[in-house]
């Protein structure tokens, strides 16, 4: 059954709020610098595959092209970010425009999202989860559009956002999966039966085809890696899932979606299945335990469904509404963009960690140069540069050539299908170490402390111990397999 016509979209004033967060988001981005991510994907942009050990192809290639198109730089790697964060509160205004809102709840639901922590934080970054969450507002709004007019034609829409999604992260099976078991419970289950739902499915999975292919050649790594971080983080992220959904989207903005659920439930029958599908979500991330994030894009989907009954109150409450709105904008800058000193960053760290992966990696490089100044020069060139983390490795590719480093090695990730050190490389072997590891040094003869690592935030290198090995103790073509780290 085909639902009212929607009201016209509000062009000029949601533009005007998503360019303002695009301008914010442009003048901040290189105030810190790069974060350990960023550095790992600017390194896989330059050995394009089908796929990598930890993700699909799509967040370093973006990379590539963004540098290669606007500089080698942190601004120049973050544009395409900037904008998908601009089409993301765009899709969010367009989202509550289906849910029936008129102009002025069209306009509050793009304020909303930009002043939301979560839209900020991951559109400051280059991450999957920045292009993952454009993909998953524009599933939403084409849900929407789905149920509100009973058009089957949308599946192919669904199946297209999907299928390019799935060459980003794989965590767009959730909310879809979601959706149709929250179809299966409240309905309606009539969308279920059309050929369109197949097309839709067709075309997803010739898209995401490329990639399960590379998975299924190389033994599926991925599914090492999930399955690592729900065996190593599984537990607090269990804890932490309540807390984090409400502090990194920001509680300003609970009232609101609980309003939109409320809405939806009792208002808009038709689209039941779309404020189900967030507490299903829910409970499959709980039981898998993922990260918190993994469900905060169908809250904003809750938000802009909210908007028009918020907007009720605030017109009672103009000043109050006011004034949270801008506590919401404050506090989300400050513990998601990079507004305070570096020097300051350890009091936004404890919410939010990324803030200090941004921070400290050329200062990094220049005390893993010192530790290499160790090695007597005639040894140099059969010694080995071997690192932790790819974000380690990703630091010393970027700033490791102005110190006179060699190309760093690490068997963390896909850094371990990129290279390994010749067997000829028999010499010494400076370790970098989050920590030190008895059972890890043991692949050496040897092994003394030389430095550390002194951040000036409390980071995850903060405290990086720089270890001085006499050699490996086998061949590296032995001992590769050996040291494989999946997470």
């Amino acid at each position: 059954m085909t639902r009212p016509a929607v009201a016209a979209f509000a062009v000029r004033p949601v533009m005007t709020v998503a360019l303002v967060v695009g301008a914010v988001l442009t003048a901040l981005s290189g105030r810190y610098g790069y974060h350990r991510d960023e550095l790992y994907f600017m390194v896989a942009g330059r050995h394009l595959s089908w796929g990598y050990v930890d993700q699909p192809p799509l967040t370093p290639f973006i990379a590539r092209v963004s540098t290669a198109v606007f500089g080698d730089t942190v601004m120049g790697l973050r544009v395409l970010s900037t904008l998908s964060t601009v089409a993301t509160i765009v899709v969010v205004a367009l989202i509550a425009r289906e849910f029936g809102s008129e102009r002025r709840g069209q306009i509050l639901a793009a304020i909303c999202a930009a002043v939301s922590g979560f839209v900020l934080g991951v559109g400051h970054l280059v991450s999957t989860a920045t292009y993952d969450l454009l993909a998953w507002m524009l599933i939403g709004l084409f849900a929407v559009k789905l149920l509100r007019t009973g058009d089957g034609r949308w599946w192919l829409a669904l199946g297209l956002t999907a299928g390019i999604a799935l060459e980003n992260k794989y965590l767009v099976v959730l909310p879809i999966g979601a959706l149709l078991v929250a179809l299966l419970i409240v309905g309606p289950r009539g969308v279920l039966r059309s050929w369109w739902l197949l097309a839709g499915v067709a075309v997803a999975g010739l898209i995401a085809l490329p990639n399960v292919l590379w998975q299924f050649q190389h033994d599926w790594p991925q599914l090492k890696v999930a399955g690592g971080i729900s065996e190593d983080d599984g537990t607090e992220n269990r804890i932490m899932f309540v807390p984090l959904q409400i502090l990194q989207l920001s509680p300003f903005l609970v009232p609101v979606w609980i309003a939109g659920f409320r809405r939806i439930w009792v208002g808009l029958p038709w689209a039941r299945a779309v404020a189900l599908a967030y507490p299903v979500l829910c409970v499959i991330v709980l039981a898998a335990g993922g990260k918190s994030y993994y469900a905060l894009p169908l809250l904003l989907v809750l938000v802009a469904a909210g908007c028009e009954p918020t907007l009720r109150w605030i017109d009672r409450h103009r000043a109050a509404a006011v004034v949270g709105l801008v506590l919401t904008a404050l506090t989300s800058a400050v513990f998601t963009l990079p507004v305070l000193p570096a020097s300051a960053a350890d009091f936004v760290i404890p919410v939010n960690k990324e803030q200090g992966e941004q921070i400290g990696w050329p200062a990094f490089t220049a005390s893993v140069a010192a530790a290499w100044d160790r090695i007597p020069a005639d040894e140099r060139s059969t010694a080995t540069l071997f690192t932790g983390n790819y974000g380690e490795a990703g630091a010393l590719v970027r700033y490791g050539p102005a110190h006179g480093l060699p190309a760093p090695y690490s068997a963390h990730m896909s850094f371990w299908d990129w290279a390994r050190p010749p067997d000829t490389n028999t010499g010494p072997v400076l370790l970098v170490e989050l920590e030190r590891t008895p059972i890890f040094e043991s692949y050496f003869r040897d092994c003394e402390q030389v430095g550390t690592i002194d951040s000036i935030v409390s980071n995850d290198e903060d405290g990086t111990a720089l270890v001085l090995c006499a050699g490996p103790s086998e061949a590296w073509s032995t001992l590769w397999p050996k040291v494989r780290q999946f997470y």
